[in-house]
């Protein structure tokens, strides 16, 4: 269809398209054949939703396995990153998540190398978690609390052991046994367990 009105647009557009060198108009039509060769193989599709449901029900035996292995030790629990989440959140229901975060810091503390950041680092963990009335104190005794005041003098690495073997031994007595009986970590290691049954049946 021809247009002799002035300014109309589809005369504008065969300019545009008449002004382009021969060789962007074949890339183009090329680029449109490969295009609809790929969208007409369904059998690529196919192999990509295959290999990621592969790779999605690895993650789900591997997390399976691991839900299962936190009630056989408090370590085990500390080692997964899923299992420390879990426990978090656990311990945020009994407004007793500092202990964890203390124990959390302590650990992130220790591989800290410069001198500096470590005196510095040490001083805001000591206000946030050790010394009396913290905002977010930890249930230690006194002593324990005056011998980690005196080890900032000299800050190393090691400066929160006490304190920190403390907060531990008290989650593992008295928090890590009732997460195990609570709710929500029955409700994950039925869910677990269940999905290693359903993978057992199936060999």
């Amino acid at each position: 269809m021809s247009c002799w009105m002035p300014g109309c647009p589809a005369l504008s557009m065969c300019r545009v398209l008449a002004a382009l060198p021969i060789t962007c108009l074949e890339r183009a039509k090329d680029l449109k054949s490969r295009l609809g060769i790929l969208l007409h193989k369904p059998e690529l599709g196919h192999r990509i939703g295959n290999s990621s449901k592969l790779q999605l029900g690895s993650r789900h035996r591997d997390s399976s396995r691991e839900v299962l292995e936190w009630r056989e030790s408090f370590d085990q629990l500390l080692k997964s990153k899923s299992g420390v989440n879990a426990f978090h959140t656990f311990l945020k229901t009994e407004f007793s998540e500092e202990n964890l975060d203390f124990w959390l810091a302590c650990e992130d503390f220790k591989k800290t190398r410069s001198k500096t950041k470590l005196a510095s680092k040490a001083n805001r963990i000591f206000e946030e978690f050790v010394q009396s009335e913290a905002p977010r104190e930890v249930n230690i005794d006194h002593e324990t609390r005056e011998i980690t005041r005196k080890n900032l003098s000299g800050a190393t690495s090691a400066c929160f052991n006490e304190a920190q073997a403390k907060t531990r031994t008290l989650m593992e007595k008295d928090s890590y046994p009732r997460f195990l009986k609570s709710a929500s970590y029955q409700d994950m290691s039925r869910q677990a367990a269940g999905r290693g049954t359903g993978k057992r049946s199936h060999t």
